[in-house]
């Protein structure tokens, strides 16, 4: 089933259940995916749905700092719950373990020293964990990897 068609059925049945935040998750996601095809005027692919709901997780991860700062532990937990609802769209996350494994090969590939290959060892790395990792952490393993 289509990425687009399962938001369809989840934003449904989070309606009959009467949950509230699935819903409105849902139809974040949604919107910004309509968004996205009305500006661009294609009709977007799962993997395009993929980056979308991606970034929406990126976002919200970044808004826990903000949050953190304000000390409003009621929308932390809130923001924590939704990123577990997108989760739930991407494929299975990567472990530690595996992106490192990753980002050894790709420095042994690329012969990678010093931070200035940087630029050239993510380019190999992030169309292999596309989905399946969070850049900032892909961006951590690899700065241990480069001294």
């Amino acid at each position: 089933m289509p990425l687009k068609e399962k938001l369809m059925d989840d934003m449904k049945e989070a309606m009959k259940a009467k949950d509230k935040v699935k819903k409105n998750v849902v139809t974040l996601v949604r919107s910004a995916i309509k968004q996205k095809e009305v500006d661009d005027r294609v009709e977007l692919e799962d993997a395009d749905v993929l980056d979308i709901i991606a970034k929406q997780i990126k976002q919200k991860k970044d808004s826990i700092d903000d949050f953190e700062k304000g000390n409003r532990q009621d929308l932390i937990d809130l923001t924590n719950e939704e990123i577990k609802i997108l989760l739930d769209y991407l494929p299975p996350q990567l472990s530690d373990e595996e992106l490192e494994a990753i980002v050894k090969d790709a420095v042994a590939l690329s012969g990678a020293q010093s931070k200035k290959d940087m630029g050239k060892l993510m380019a190999l790395i992030m169309p292999k964990v596309k989905g399946k990792a969070d850049g900032k952490t892909v961006n951590q393993i690899v700065a241990k990897y480069l001294q």
